[in-house]
């Protein structure tokens, strides 16, 4: 099992596929490290050699690629400097409502959670 970024990457998945398992990683940015590391996209993760992973692995951490722990604090951050200036958009993430115009009288479950019931309300 080939562990890059300290995630455990699927051996029987494409390896362009199985590096989006890596937060911060998309399919671009897959693409991008294996065209950079000289791999083709198609191999299978436990056809990879040690030397490739650590090729890509080196890629992953020399480049400017945001990974992991280090941008879920950095995307946390940004979110608490939002809610510290009480900006528009912090008070939203504090409320847990949608914070791009969307509107919220019939829609909104995902931020908002399931409906709750009110009392003594009768159709």
């Amino acid at each position: 099992m080939a562990r890059i970024s300290g995630v455990n990457i699927p051996t029987q998945k494409r390896v362009e596929i199985s590096l989006t398992y890596i937060f911060g990683i998309g399919l671009s940015s897959a693409k991008q490290i294996l065209a950079e590391a000289k791999i083709d996209p198609n191999i299978r993760v436990k056809d990879l050699t040690d030397s490739e992973v650590d090729s890509i692995r080196n890629i992953i951490n020399t480049d400017n690629f945001t990974v992991e722990g280090d941008l879920r604090r950095e995307v946390s951050m940004n979110i608490k400097r939002l809610t510290d200036l009480g900006c528009y958009r912090g008070l939203r993430h504090r409320h847990g409502l949608p914070l791009r115009g969307q509107k919220t009288k019939t829609n909104a479950r995902t931020r908002k959670g399931p409906r709750r019931a009110i009392a003594g309300k009768k159709k």
